[in-house]
């Protein structure tokens, strides 16, 4: 059974929506260049929104202390992503804050996927993603995808998430050409950039469902 995340809601009917065809997990961004930026009051909105079966997943790229402070509380985050994070950081972050930890590596090569296991015993599962070209302005959230047949007999050093320009169309072949029981959409489901569409995201998971 694959679940999965709708990453960078930011208004009620599309978390509703999200909630309502069966997401486990919930994405709000907090990186302000994103436009899937929330502020801390619309997160907390947002999250007095979401059941318990469902767990809310804050998405940051390498943040600082501050802004952890003040987001996993309003966002009621169970769980911290990380994006462009060094393990040290990581690890810091993990021992400072005791919530699940789930790290972005960004794909293109085989050689990639081997920055996975330098956060065995820092992060509870690697999300992979495809890299963004250099000097993106994110790190994510632009509708790449990787060649999934790099993950092909790949050994995983801990649990895992796929990510990176998944969509209604094509997840069910990515479930299938990947084994993963993870999936995690962002613009794929989206009309726009940063505006979800539930309809989209009721094709997405039913097509997840359906896998």
């Amino acid at each position: 059974m694959t679940t999965a995340k709708i990453c960078g809601l930011s208004t009620p009917a599309t978390l509703d929506a999200a909630i309502k065809y069966g997401a486990s997990h919930v994405g709000f961004v907090f990186f302000a260049p994103s436009p899937r930026d929330l502020s801390f009051a619309k997160a907390a909105e947002l999250a007095a929104r979401v059941p318990g079966h469902v767990r809310r997943v804050g998405v940051f790229v390498n943040p600082d202390d501050a802004l952890l402070e003040q987001a996993v509380p309003a966002g009621q985050l169970d769980i911290l992503q990380l994006h462009k994070t060094p393990p040290a950081r990581a690890a810091a972050i993990r021992a400072k804050f005791g919530l699940e930890l789930w790290i972005a590596v960004a794909v293109r090569t085989r050689a990639d996927l081997d920055a996975a296991a330098t956060y065995r015993g820092i992060a509870d599962r690697i999300l992979y993603d495809a890299k963004t070209p250099d000097g993106a302005a994110l790190p994510g959230g632009m509708g790449l995808r990787f060649d999934w047949d790099l993950l092909a007999g790949f050994r995983h050093p801990l649990p895992w998430a796929l990510s990176g320009g998944l969509d209604p169309a094509n997840v069910a072949e990515a479930i299938r050409a990947t084994g993963a029981d993870l999936v995690d959409v962002s613009s794929g489901v989206e009309s726009a950039p940063g505006v979800k569409d539930e309809a989209r995201i009721a094709a997405f998971l039913h097509a997840v469902n359906a896998a």
